[in-house]
């Protein structure tokens, strides 16, 4: 039977070295991999390349990363959320490359299904579109875009088994399933950790054979960003 299971974070993150490219999963604090960051904190590994829907905020998530310097470039979508992200752009320390938020899912899509390149409408006719190459199709411009893939990619499921098979809940179902296909090395951190077989095969997101090693995560935080309650 395979078994991709690691005993630990610092297992699954062996072979990480500076000036790599990471994927990593979640949707602005959901679903993120949590353990995973905080490995590559205390590792200290720097030059990153960080491709993900966001960039965290300050005090958690890529945001950690952020303070210590520890990422050269990000690839995101949406990065609102974090002041320490916005000082590094605006002085240069940081390089960033903004992207749609749909052509981000589908340029990691892309690079994870070995499609080098797609045409997309988003963007055309605005800043998103320099130096990139257009087409007309059916009277409509569109882009020429990338597929992404990535040294690393860090999931986070909330179930998994030994074979790598992983189950995502709700809102964590993200970013997590097209980056897991995209990693020349896919590490995923699951809530619960059980033996291959007990997983209902009609409920898996994504497949075992997309994954290289699994590890149960400990003390997840599961931050929300702006916490809204009703007033009594």
């Amino acid at each position: 039977m395979i078994n991709k299971t690691v005993p630990n974070v610092q297992e699954a993150l062996q072979g990480m070295a500076d000036g790599m490219t990471l994927m990593l999963g979640g949707f602005g604090l959901c679903g993120i991999p949590e353990n995973s960051i905080q490995e590559l904190l205390r590792l200290g590994i720097k030059d990153l390349t960080c491709i993900s829907n966001n960039a965290g905020v300050d005090d958690f998530g890529i945001g950690l990363l952020l303070q210590t310097k520890q990422v050269k470039k990000m690839i995101s979508s949406y990065v609102g959320e974090n002041a320490e992200f916005e000082r590094q752009l605006l002085s240069g320390e940081l390089e960033v490359e903004l992207i749609p938020q749909g052509t981000l899912a589908e340029r990691c899509r892309a690079g994870g299904a070995g499609i080098p390149a797609f045409f997309t409408p988003a963007g055309y006719g605005t800043e998103v579109g320099e130096g990139k190459e257009s087409r007309e199709f059916n009277g409509k411009m569109y882009l020429l875009e990338t597929g992404l893939v990535a040294d690393f990619a860090f999931v986070k499921a909330w179930k998994g088994d030994t074979a790598g098979n992983l189950i995502y809940k709700g809102t964590a179902r993200n970013f997590n399933p097209m980056m897991a296909t995209a990693g020349k090395i896919t590490v995923a951190e699951v809530e619960e950790l059980v033996p291959a077989g007990e997983l209902d095969p009609n409920q898996i997101h994504t497949p075992g054979i997309f994954v290289q090693r699994i590890y149960q995560g400990q003390h997840y935080e599961k931050r929300i960003e702006q916490r809204t309650v009703s007033r009594m």
